[in-house]
């Protein structure tokens, strides 16, 4: 093939068009089997004991009640007398039973005592951190200097905390041995490709006999890649008792360790000119993921201020580990970044989207898209008729406020192998070691087949969720779509081009480059009335079917990274209850070559409800007195319903100059801007900004003087 390209605008059939997933009717009639729905035959339940306390050392443990009991077919000490506990829901033994009344009797017949230490859990009092060590100072041209310098400067604290991935389907698989080398576990995971390695490195057996089986998932956002430590001691118990084993966290667990976003809080100083022209940015900030890791938010977001310093440290928590959340550390730096920014023009009495694009040339090579994203949103919103200064009074106790933020995002595509096969009955195939994580991949993946061979996508299957299947990267970073339709398109372009050849004698060409797949028929470029129906063509393969193997990265350009997105809050917030409610939100977001339509708009819309969750709701509330996760379930986590979301709307920029770049990541930029532009309409509805998300109705009567 002379080059793999996408085809021009003028060429597609499907690709931009609204498809709907493929695996939808099989989800929403119950059908669709997730790893809690596998049973195998004379399959055990297992689970583990888990510590009550943040910080405590294993004094005694004495299993022989447990292993004695009727049902209980093996135990396994995870961390034993001596073992220090380094926060709650760390786990100590494992058991399989016969069933999970068995199990929870076993639970409670552990006789097991603990020291308790003292714990740290609450990162935002920074005083209160035992052993912090801030960073390095990172700094660029002379902010002391600029900031004396300038006529403006706005000090100001800013923050959000930990949030929870709160899966819909816990962490959790099912695994069974075929005998004591040859493992398959039915994963819930976002890394099909990535954990034969992980599993048999822990298991001591080679990769290569490990099977990953992931054929539908309920939710990862970043937290399930690893096999993790229930993974091992399932496929250890099942190895033991030489029987299938299903653990499926429960719900207090998933939420207490199975990752989290860590908090991040800011002491900010920027100044400007009295024009609105930024000078200055210094930053002291700091958070939290865990007992070693606390993110590091990129100060100051997007807009490079031209003299700035930042300064971050993390602190140390008696929490489980932070795993990637939607966008790493974006979420955070946008909100405290924004938030700033939005603080300094309300202080000159300047219109926060004339302050942006007044400095628009500071985000470097988006600022062309960013310009043209506040325009389209601006109309959108009709922000000059709606917006306000945050000085004009509001008659009566509910208050309207507007807001805005932009984000970016990398997305370049992930490594990935694509096989595809041309049947002579006609059906096109493609396996993928990848996984769909329920935001269409397998539909775009068809999308790309059918248009490549001009046929309909009732005439391709597409196969994944399987590590037996050709390696594919995982899907993080937004970078499963560019990856998978790149090997796809590569894949499928060689494997026509086969056909061609096969074919060409009979259509009288000299060469394949001269045919064409389209609408059901392979033809000639230039004659038209030249031409065979696929299955004629086909046919002429014989017994042997094409086989070709694609791979992302490759020869022609087909992904890119690199977008931006800009976003607007309409808000409404009543001074007397402190509640804020949501009344519209407008995405305008940039996407590169779109090839669902349909699935990149949903992917927009899922993260702007994401976005209105952790700025409204969701957080994770540790007891500072016992170090426990009092949220732990969806009663008290609190997510957004059908009616706390508004009215959203979203434009895709789309067309020439956006998808000649091919395809581009699109899962996350639009999940990171969402918390800070509802801050900040927050803000302009009350006058005074409220320091941290979520939003709740306490923290909003405190910003107004109205609470402890």
């Amino acid at each position: 093939m002379a080059e793999y390209s996408w085809p021009n605008e003028a060429q597609r059939t499907l690709i931009g068009r609204k498809i709907s997933r493929l695996d939808g009717p099989v989800k929403v009639s119950g059908e669709a089997k997730y790893s809690y729905d596998v049973n195998r035959p004379g399959m055990l339940y297992g689970t583990i004991l888990r510590s009550p306390f943040a910080h405590a050392r294993i004094t005694r443990l004495d299993l022989s009640k447990v292993r004695a009991m009727h049902g209980v077919r093996a135990v396994r000490v995870i961390q034993d007398v001596g073992a220090e506990i380094q926060w709650e829901k760390d786990g100590v033994v494992s058991l399989a039973a016969v069933s999970e009344s068995v199990l929870w009797d076993a639970l409670q017949a552990v006789d097991i005592e603990y020291e308790v230490l003292s714990h740290f859990v609450n990162e935002e009092r920074l005083e209160d951190a035992p052993e912090t060590k801030p960073g390095g100072a990172q700094t660029t041209g002379d902010p002391d200097v600029a900031m004396h310098e300038s006529d403006v400067v706005l000090e100001g604290y800013y923050g959000l905390a930990k949030v929870a991935h709160c899966c819909l389907e816990a962490h959790g698989q099912v695994c069974e041995w075929q005998d004591d080398e040859h493992l398959t576990a039915w994963c819930s995971t976002q890394a099909v490709s990535g954990l034969p390695g992980q599993f048999g490195e822990a298991l001591k057996i080679p990769a290569a006999n490990v099977r990953i089986i992931t054929e539908y998932m309920g939710g990862g956002f970043g937290s399930k890649f690893s096999a993790d430590r229930w993974g091992v001691e399932c496929a250890e118990l099942a190895r033991e008792t030489k029987t299938a084993v299903k653990m499926m966290l429960s719900r207090d667990a998933e939420m207490a360790i199975a990752g989290d976003r860590p908090s991040a809080y800011a002491k900010v100083k920027v100044g400007c000119s009295s024009e609105g022209d930024l000078k200055a940015w210094i930053s002291e900030s700091w958070g939290s993921g865990g007992l070693v890791r606390g993110g590091n938010p990129p100060l100051p977001y997007v807009v490079e201020v031209p003299n700035r310093r930042k300064v971050h440290t993390a602190v140390p928590t008696n929490t489980g580990a932070a795993r990637a959340w939607r966008a790493p550390n974006h979420p955070q730096a946008c909100l405290i970044t924004m938030s700033a920014l939005d603080d300094l023009a309300a202080k000159i009495g300047m219109d926060p989207v004339q302050f942006f694009n007044k400095n628009i040339h500071l985000t470097g090579r988006l600022a062309g898209i960013y310009k043209q994203e506040l325009s389209i949103a601006s109309k959108m919103i009709d922000w000059e008729a709606n917006w306000r200064p945050r000085t004009k009074s509001q008659d009566g106790p509910v208050k309207r406020g507007m807001g805005v933020a932009f984000h970016t995002w990398g997305g370049r595509a992930h490594q990935s192998n694509c096989e595809v096969i041309v049947y002579p009955d006609g059906l096109v195939e493609a396996k993928l070691g990848s996984q769909d994580l329920g935001t269409g991949t397998k539909t775009v993946i068809a999308i790309v087949l059918a248009e490549t061979f001009g046929l309909k996508i009732s005439q391709v299957k597409v196969r994944l969720g399987d590590s037996q299947f050709p390696q594919s990267g995982g899907s993080g970073g937004s970078t499963t779509v560019g990856g998978v339709s790149s090997s796809t398109r590569r894949a499928a372009q060689a494997a026509l081009e086969k056909l061609f050849e096969v074919v060409s004698g009979e259509l009288g060409v000299e060469s394949a480059d001269q045919l064409e797949a389209h609408d059901g028929f392979i033809r000639v470029k230039d004659d038209h009335s030249r031409a065979i129906e696929w299955k004629r063509a086909v046919a002429r393969l014989g017994a042997n079917p094409i086989t070709v193997t694609g791979k992302n990265p490759g020869p022609g350009k087909l992904n890119d990274s690199g977008v931006g997105g800009v976003q607007m809050a309409d808000v409404s917030v009543d001074v007397e209850t402190g509640v804020v409610s949501i009344n519209r939100m407008v995405a305008v977001q940039d996407c590169g070559l779109i090839l669902d339509l349909k699935t990149a708009r949903s992917q927009v819309f899922g993260s702007l409800i994401m976005g209105i969750a952790y700025a409204l709701t969701e957080e994770k509330i540790m007891d500072p007195v016992t170090g426990a996760l009092l949220n732990a379930d969806m009663e008290f986590y609190k997510l957004p319903g059908v009616f706390d979301v508004g009215k959203l709307e979203v434009h895709m920029m789309t067309g020439p100059g956006y998808d000649e770049r091919g395809v581009i990541g699109l899962g996350e930029p639009p999940v990171i801007a969402p918390g800070a532009a509802i801050s900040n309409a927050v803000a302009n509805a009350l006058g005074v900004r409220v320091p941290t998300l979520p939003l709740t109705s306490d923290r909003v009567l405190k910003a107004l003087g109205k609470g402890a």
